[in-house]
């Protein structure tokens, strides 16, 4: 091969490489949202970055067709509220026929995993799952075993790491043990998943560690080294929360003589807004450290050298989470709502200072905003009334305490809240009225730290958009008659 050959054959495989990710890593991809991408281009976002594993929360016909063909591993989740149907067989079979086996041929989606609810064992759930999740995960493995497809497809259950702690008076990872309340339920899944060659699925946040307690060492969330480590009984020193959490899961499998069974960790990341500590700053370095690892094929201190199958959480932000555990809920993206990307992330592991390369084709809609009237139009006394109307309806997380707009004086935060709304309600005629109080303008009222976005034109129409299109539609049709 001559020389320049030998440079062309260089380059191509340089820049194939660098479009690869870490082996083994996922993303979660939500789809909470008041205007999703279209899935066909969050299929091709993942694929731009060279990811090629995902963990999906529900089976939706359009995200699965979208996955057809891409050749992208595929966890697809029953719900928490359908776990009550999966107890009756029947109902498991037929949720695997219409969402597993109907997409199971060449060509068709790589369903590799079923996860079997959503952290059901929550203790905020007040053990409402305790009874349903287990018969719901033998039923799937069964459906999937009697559709032929059983070793190729396995059900797992991914769990919060609230399921198992350390005491506390012996609050190191050797000494962890599944919560005494469902330590015979754990045992039992335990030995299922045994059984079936299935993995155990967990999701460990660094960042609630923080969030939960203002005393928590800020350096120990992430993965670049704190100058206290934790020494275990055994002298194994830990300088992370991640490491110490994953092995603290490790001993408490072992304690039930399962001490090799496979770990998925089904989400883990950092938001950056909606709280002091969430801000992309903080999440580039997690993330930097985190591909660093997992390319390293470093392990734990349990499980060194070992590849670890990790699922990112998340790919894109949504604006129609709940807010009760925080208003981060709806800033976990590495990408914003519209698929750019909010930070440097080097998803190969190799530490280059680039950003994810963007979503493709993404529409807007016009360049307008919706702000209060300097005029000072309308009833004043109302504007309290309003600005929290507006915010029960649409996503304000980011003026609160902490955030990145929580600078805004009185005006902005009332301008932040009216475009909110006027965006969540696609810019719709009146949705910028406020009994008087705002006026729609074309001049962008973004500020350096704070963006007043305008939002996407959606993948999905909503049930009020759907109305509005049928009045329209009457409207033109009485209007063509009476001509």
């Amino acid at each position: 091969m001559s020389g320049g050959r030998i440079l062309v054959w260089l380059t191509l495989v340089v820049g194939v490489c660098c479009c690869l990710a870490v082996d083994g890593l996922g993303v979660n991809w939500g789809t909470m949202a008041t205007h999703p991408l279209p899935p066909e281009t969050v299929v091709q976002l993942m694929k731009d970055n060279g990811i090629k594993k995902v963990k999906i929360f529900d089976a939706d016909a359009a995200t699965m067709n979208a996955l057809s063909g891409s050749g992208i591993e595929v966890m697809v989740a029953i719900p928490n509220n359908m776990l009550g149907y999966m107890i009756d067989y029947e109902n498991a079979r037929k949720w695997v026929d219409q969402n597993v086996t109907r997409y199971s041929f060449q060509g068709g989606v790589n369903i590799k995993y079923v996860a079997v609810g959503n952290e059901p064992f929550l203790t905020t759930y007040n053990g409402s799952f305790l009874n349903l999740t287990f018969p719901a995960l033998q039923n799937i493995q069964t459906a999937l075993n009697n559709a032929g497809i059983g070793d190729t497809v396995k059900a797992t259950v991914p769990l919060n790491a609230d399921v198992y702690n350390s005491p506390a008076s012996n609050p190191v990872p050797s000494a962890g043990r599944f919560r005494s309340d469902i330590t015979d339920l754990m045992t039992q899944i335990v030995t299922f998943l045994n059984q079936t060659g299935a993995p155990f699925t967990v999701n460990i946040y660094p960042f609630l560690s923080l969030y939960a307690n203002p005393d928590f060492p800020v350096d120990y969330a992430f993965f670049d080294g704190t100058a206290t480590p934790v020494v275990d009984a055994d002298g194994i020193r830990y300088t992370n929360v991640f490491d110490a959490n994953f092995d603290t899961l490790v001993s408490a499998l072992t304690a039930l003589g399962s001490g090799d069974l496979p770990i998925i960790v089904g989400e883990v990341g950092w938001p950056t807004n909606g709280d002091a500590n969430a801000n992309a700053a903080y999440a580039e370095r997690f993330y930097g450290g985190l591909m660093k690892r997992l390319a390293a094929t470093q392990g734990t201190p349990r499980r060194p050298n070992q590849y670890i199958e990790v699922y990112l959480f998340s790919l894109v932000d949504e604006d129609a989470k709940s807010i009760a555990p925080g208003s981060f809920e709806r800033h976990w993206g590495i990408f914003k709502y519209d698929g750019q990307p909010k930070y440097a992330l080097d998803f190969s592991g190799q530490g280059k200072k680039e950003m994810p390369a963007a979503a493709k084709g993404v529409q807007y809609l016009a360049p307008k905003w919706c702000v209060i009237s300097p005029n000072g139009g309308g009833n004043m006394s109302m504007l309290g009334e309003n600005i929290n109307y507006a915010c029960s309806r649409a996503d304000c997380t980011a003026l609160g305490f902490g955030s990145s707009c929580n600078g805004l004086d009185a005006g902005g935060n009332a301008s932040f809240a009216f475009n909110a709304y006027f965006q969540a309600q696609n810019q719709q005629e009146h949705s910028c009225y406020f009994q008087g109080l705002a006026m729609e303008t074309t001049q962008n009222p973004s500020t350096a730290g704070c963006n007043f976005s305008i939002q996407i034109v959606s993948s999905s129409v909503s049930p009020s958009c759907i109305l509005t299109l049928m009045l329209e539609f009457a409207l033109m049709l009485l209007q063509y008659l009476l001509v």
